[in-house]
């Protein structure tokens, strides 16, 4: 009979955690947003990678469709981003003795603008960058490029989190 009472309660509980949803995410805190909208991140940087614009937004989207309970919609979300990719460049870092390069540094730089809608003073708007050295031999394959959005979007949700706190 202890047994019985244990699975049902076991069983109520894990209903009400299931039925409540979780609207956070791993860093941060939506509070009650239901909704995100993320917009195209155009590319405004010198050097035109044609997928990258593309690639970063699509990886914005997932971080919240993977991570938490919210919905993407196409406007009017409760949270909203935007913003342009402000800079892509490979740069040579050392050079061989026939004067090619031999290491070379990726470095990308994404202007964000966030805007909570229900919480206006959680908003921001900030420029993050992140640079991955890597040889020259290996062009940009191996993660280099996917190094560098996970990094600036765990920045992104560190001063999302930040901002849920009140350290702004």
């Amino acid at each position: 009979m202890k047994k019985l009472i244990y699975i049902t309660l076991f069983s109520i509980a894990t209903l009400l955690f299931i039925g409540c949803g979780i609207y956070g995410f791993t860093g941060g805190d939506v509070g009650n947003a239901k909704t995100i909208q993320v917009d195209y991140f155009q590319n405004q940087a010198q050097l035109i990678e044609p997928d990258l614009s593309q690639q970063f937004t699509q990886e914005l989207q997932d971080l919240f469709t993977r991570q938490t309970n919210l919905t993407l919609t196409p406007n009017n979300g409760d949270l909203y981003f935007s913003g342009e990719i402000t800079g892509y460049r490979i740069t040579p870092m050392s050079a061989t003795s026939q004067q090619t390069a031999a290491q070379n540094r990726l470095t990308i730089s994404v202007n964000v603008r966030y805007v909570n809608n229900l919480e206006e003073k959680k908003s921001f708007e900030q420029q993050f960058s992140f640079y991955s050295d890597f040889p020259a031999t290996s062009q940009l394959i191996g993660g280099v490029k996917e190094a560098a959005f996970k990094e600036i979007l765990d920045r992104i949700t560190q001063d999302i989190f930040n901002a849920s706190v009140g350290k702004w």
